[in-house]
């Protein structure tokens, strides 16, 4: 059996209510990725695996049967960024030598959650 290798990181971004974030972050799983939100505001995550992240079980596991909720959870937390922050989370990844590599990125920003991965190449110029 296969075993996908990947590592998440992110950039830190103040959120304008810690508690709130905390909470939001506490209500979904990320399997088994870290998360912080330090005392002065600024969320981070990172850890080794894929940035997949599910609604959390009343047990705190997750919950598969729901599927992924990434895309929610990131609009989620747009709502929460002061104004001018970004949060960009980057995953790297392979599984043996097996074709494609995972690469994977989301940008939080005003509002908006933006998505970039290797999946529409672009041609170059001159």
């Amino acid at each position: 059996m296969a075993t996908l290798q990947a590592a998440t990181t992110s950039t830190g971004a103040i959120v304008s209510d810690p508690q709130a974030v905390r909470e939001l972050c506490e209500s979904y799983c990320f399997g088994t990725l870290n998360w912080e939100v330090t005392d002065d505001g600024e969320l981070t995550i990172w850890g080794y695996d894929d940035f997949e992240v599910y609604e959390a079980r009343e047990n705190g596991l997750p919950d598969y049967d729901g599927g992924i909720v990434t895309h929610e959870f990131l609009r989620e937390l747009a709502t929460h960024l002061e104004a001018g922050e970004e949060l960009d989370i980057q995953t790297a990844g392979f599984t043996k030598c097996r074709f494609p590599v995972l690469a994977k990125r989301y940008v939080v920003r005003d509002d908006a959650v933006l998505h970039a991965d290797l999946s529409s190449p672009e041609p170059i110029g001159e």
